[in-house]
């Protein structure tokens, strides 16, 4: 029953998967609505502030208002539903060198030349070649020698449209974005999620990254190109179950 139930999984998590690579048999990648996504949802449903109480008949003709009108108003995001640019530039590099070397020697020997004539009495009753004279002689060895070796870059640099989906009840804004590119057959998709306090925010709007806690920044694709260059299911699964 238990092999029964596994087959029939292994056969369901492939069915799904090629299904994930028929959206693009033959024709481009479908892109992802945009009415679909988390940010859509925020702009449409921004939040619900309390009114701050009645207005003085001049306020409506002050340049110093609070309005989205206003020449002084502070256009960085604040609220649900703003949209603010995220600047990736990422260069870091990693090295990471080590060596260790370990030996070791032993040697023993016993031997019983003269006891009292014991060993040569013995001798007589032994094998041809067997002597008491050299009773134990053991030698023993090991060497051993290990070296690793990290090096590693990775340089991105990107810019991306962000929406602020949630304000945090600290006054912390949890943003989120995606930006999908399609070139003919193949589809490039960067997402960045996380969270941003509002004084980070630079007065263009930007944010940069590293001011993001929790940072999620994907970028990859698919496509037929993409397809290629992974190895078939089957070929993966077999990697993993395989002990050699």
């Amino acid at each position: 029953m238990n092999i029964r139930f596994l087959l029939l999984s292994a056969i369901t998590l492939l069915t799904v998967a090629a299904c994930n690579r028929a959206d693009h048999l033959g024709r481009p990648p479908t892109m992802t609505e945009p009415q679909s996504t988390p940010e859509f949802t925020a702009m449409t449903t921004p939040e619900l502030f309390l009114p701050e109480g009645p207005q003085r008949p001049e306020s409506g003709a002050s340049l110093w208002g609070g309005e989205q009108s206003s020449l002084v108003r502070d256009r960085r995001a604040a609220s649900r539903g703003d949209i603010l640019t995220v600047v990736i530039e990422i260069d870091d590099r990693a090295e990471i060198s080590n060596s260790s070397n370990r030996s070791r020697a032993a040697s023993d020997q016993a031997s019983i030349p003269q006891f009292a004539g014991l060993p040569q009495s013995l001798d007589k009753k032994m094998t041809d070649g067997a002597s008491m004279a050299d009773l134990v002689d053991a030698n023993s060895a090991s060497a051993y020698k290990g070296s690793g070796k990290v090096s590693r870059r990775d340089k991105l640099t990107l810019r991306v449209a962000a929406t602020v989906i949630n304000r945090l009840p600290n006054g912390t804004l949890h943003i989120q974005g995606s930006q999908e590119v399609r070139v003919n057959f193949e589809m490039r998709e960067l997402l960045v999620s996380g969270f941003v306090r509002p004084e980070d925010i630079g007065r263009n709007n930007e944010v940069a990254y590293d001011r993001i806690a929790g940072a999620r920044i994907s970028y990859g694709g698919r496509g037929q190109i993409m397809d290629v260059q992974q190895p078939r299911y089957g070929q993966q699964v077999a990697d993993m179950i395989l002990p050699y």
